[in-house]
């Protein structure tokens, strides 16, 4: 998971200026950067939790936003934004601080990813630590610690 979430797909904003929308949008551009995905599969997923609710809110403050694999996503991807600010995903019942968004070319090839990512959602101490961070190295310093 590490070699997924790194420098490059970290960030870490305010997030008082936020709707859920662009909260979305702004996780994915590391991975829209780095071409693993095209703006249509941030289209995508937008467009899932419009017609399907915040299904995709997997525990308090989390969100992990996707999509099925079509044909703008060329690997698989994983990015997160910190917000220091909880944005409300798609009301205020659902306050998140950490978007987390996976990509994948097909129904099986991420699935270590969603085992590793479980395995971190998992370990409370890890998830407060990682809602408590203001910097991008610091969520490095967590999920280094964690795969040490």
């Amino acid at each position: 998971m590490l070699d997924l979430l790194n420098a490059q797909t970290l960030q870490v904003a305010d997030g008082s200026n936020l709707n859920w929308q662009k909260a979305i949008t702004m996780a994915a551009q590391p991975l829209v950067n780095m071409k693993i995905i095209e703006p249509a599969y941030v289209e995508s997923m937008i467009s899932i939790v419009n017609e399907k609710g915040p299904y995709m809110n997997i525990g308090p403050q989390i969100v992990l936003a996707h999509a099925r694999p079509d044909n703008s996503v060329h690997g698989i991807g994983l990015s997160l934004l910190k917000t220091n600010a909880a944005v409300p995903f798609v009301d205020a019942e659902h306050p998140v601080k950490l978007w987390f968004v996976l990509t994948a070319t097909d129904s099986q090839s991420h699935l270590s990813v969603i085992q590793q990512l479980m395995g971190l959602l998992t370990d409370k101490n890890a998830v407060e630590r990682m809602l408590a961070a203001v910097s991008v190295d610091e969520l490095l310093t967590i999920l280094q610690a964690l795969e040490a």
